[in-house]
């Protein structure tokens, strides 16, 4: 079972100073607790925001899209690239691929001719080389 709960502050004058961020509203912090087999775990998140403090329930609403994002983003990742099966770990190396993944991904999101699925037009650029420099051609 999972529980959460939002808070949201717009009492922010010491983050706008310390970041020179005069006109942030707020911030958000989401806190999830989650209880499976006997364990209770709790996570927050916070985040900054352009929306106003005091709409909890729509700021709840962006919080989810966001994470509808992120998690969709992540699934496409992992099946296109298969990036949960990556074990690079050493020094940068691993938020290092995870750029040139994104960067992969976004080239080929934005190739139209191919109308095939993501992973099938990132097999067909390491196979055909004039499909590649398509691909990379898009920028």
């Amino acid at each position: 079972m999972e529980t959460r709960s939002i808070r949201a502050t717009a009492d922010i004058a010491w983050l706008q100073e310390r970041h020179d961020w005069k006109s942030l509203p707020s911030i958000i912090a989401v806190t999830a607790k989650r209880e499976t087999d006997n364990k209770v775990t709790e996570e927050t998140r916070y985040f900054i925001s352009s929306l106003d403090a005091n709409d909890l329930k729509r700021l709840e609403r962006v919080v989810r899209a966001h994470w509808a994002i992120e998690n969709n983003l992540h699934r496409v990742l992992d099946i296109a690239f298969d990036e949960d099966s990556n074990r690079t770990h050493k020094g940068h190396s691993a938020a290092n691929l995870a750029v040139i993944r994104h960067i992969a991904l976004n080239l080929i999101k934005a190739e139209k001719t191919s109308k095939v699925g993501i992973k099938t037009k990132r097999l067909k650029a390491g196979w055909d080389n004039e499909y590649l420099r398509r691909v990379i051609a898009i920028i």
